[in-house]
């Protein structure tokens, strides 16, 4: 079937956009329309209330909330809300919250909170020339032209830190950046920032411009390239992590302490090493990670994105995690750098996330910030414990069960049975549906 363009889709009511697509790509079977008006909030004011958050909404598209309990964090015992379709992974860090409970839990601490954005551009002055410009007359008119904007975040506490001018011209020919960091306390503060930095794209311009020293084929040779924070933010980083004698370090498994702290730590090791054991290594810390991220209305891409760029930091993509053993005493941690906002977007507005931000005490944003490196290690201790004793599918595939008996129809008789059959075998999609036929077939 040929599909032509639409003209004018956002301006349509969600109707006409329903409408529209059941004709062009659903062969006008009306029965998706009722898929999509499932998922409505019967409550009329907070259906819109979700529209609104984005652009040609036409239904809203749920995820389990769940909870993992028993995380004492820095000596205050939380439960974490998590948004996340993946099975067993609320479970496993609620497992190795438990674990931990009793050898003094997770502890934390914040190493540095700068956020950091650029203005790039392209000038052909020389740089030394341009640093002087910088360092004499530009940079000081930089701080003057943002005090408006800067204002209200310099009251919290917050607002620039600092601006440097960064030659890139072994790169690119004539690039250069307007680099500064900020602290933007509570919030995320990604338009503060990009606000900021579109001023000192302005003021670059005008006070170029104006330099007597610059020649009128230097001045007309200056591009503003783009205004942008950056997502990669290295110095705003925590800390999170367990320790405990390997005497303490006692697994339900069957192997001793001692074999498991030995090949715990040789599993984060290869993480290290290899990067395609790191890739799913850390690929697995962030579905704590983003399953709380989300659960608090802060963006999960931006989290994800800044800690694989973090993971490459010294040129080899590696693990996020580390282990020691010495002395007799097991620790495991995670520097995480994480950018995340308790104010502003959804956190005032998207009613299950004032709620999980109620449920986790009304944290600040550095709160946040431990809690999230701590949902991250305990996840990662969960899978690496499952990885080097009973295997990864075992518990995976009981989480992902009832998913297929669910596909395939089963009553609640049925996934009971199911339950107890697998209660000592390792489940498999085969075995399951295997199983389920000779069921059912009994029944006939």
């Amino acid at each position: 079937m040929n599909h032509t363009p639409v003209e004018g889709f956002s301006k349509l009511s969600k109707q006409r956009k329903i409408d529209w697509l059941i004709k062009e790509y659903l062969q006008e079977d009306r029965s998706y329309e009722e898929v999509l008006q499932q998922y409505w909030n019967a409550d009329h004011s907070l259906q819109k209330l979700h529209e609104e958050f984005s652009e040609n909404t036409i239904s809203n598209f749920y995820m389990p909330y769940g909870i993992a309990p028993n995380f004492l964090i820095d000596g205050k015992l939380l439960a974490l809300p998590m948004a996340v379709e993946e099975s067993s992974v609320v479970a496993a860090a609620s497992k190795a919250a438990k674990f931990w409970i009793d050898k003094g839990g997770f502890k934390t601490t914040i190493i540095n909170t700068k956020k950091l954005g650029h203005t790039h551009f392209i000038i052909n002055v020389e740089p030394h020339k341009l640093q002087h410009f910088f360092n004499f007359k530009l940079k000081k008119k930089l701080f003057e032209a943002t005090e408006d904007i800067t204002k209200n975040m310099r009251n919290r506490g917050g607002g620039i830190l600092n601006i440097r001018l960064v030659d890139k011209t072994a790169d690119l020919e004539n690039y250069f950046q307007l680099k500064a960091s900020f602290d933007t306390v509570d919030s995320m503060g990604a338009n503060f920032i990009n606000s900021c930095l579109e001023q000192f794209g302005k003021t670059l311009k005008e006070e170029v411009e104006k330099e007597e020293s610059f020649s009128q084929e230097e001045k007309d040779s200056l591009q503003i390239v783009m205004n942008i924070l950056s997502n990669f933010t290295p110095d705003c980083i925590v800390r999170a992590e367990v320790s405990c004698k390997i005497e303490d370090l006692k697994d339900d498994s069957g192997i001793s302490n001692e074999e498991f702290a030995t090949k715990f730590k040789r599993a984060v090791t290869i993480a290290e090493i290899e990067p395609f054991r790191a890739t799913t290594h850390n690929k697995g810390i962030m579905n704590g990670i983003d399953a709380v991220v989300i659960a608090t209305g802060n963006d999960f891409r931006a989290t994800a994105a800044c800690a694989h760029a973090y993971a490459s930091k010294d040129g080899k993509y590696s693990s996020l995690t580390h282990c020691t053993i010495d002395n007799g005493i097991f620790r495991f941690w995670i520097d995480l750098p994480i950018s995340v906002g308790v104010v502003g977007g959804l956190t005032n507005l998207h009613p299950l996330v004032k709620f999980s931000l109620a449920l986790l005490g009304k944290p600040s944003a550095q709160e946040l910030m431990s809690i999230l490196a701590v949902s991250g290690l305990a996840q990662n201790f969960g899978a690496l414990r499952s990885l080097v004793t009973t295997g990864i599918q075992k518990g995976h595939m009981k989480m992902h069960l009832f998913n297929i008996l669910n596909q395939l129809g089963a009553t609640e008789e049925e996934k009971n049975y199911f339950v107890t059959y697998f209660k000592d075998k390792t489940v498999s999609h085969h075995e399951v549906i295997n199983e389920f036929n000779k069921l059912r077939d009994q029944q006939i």
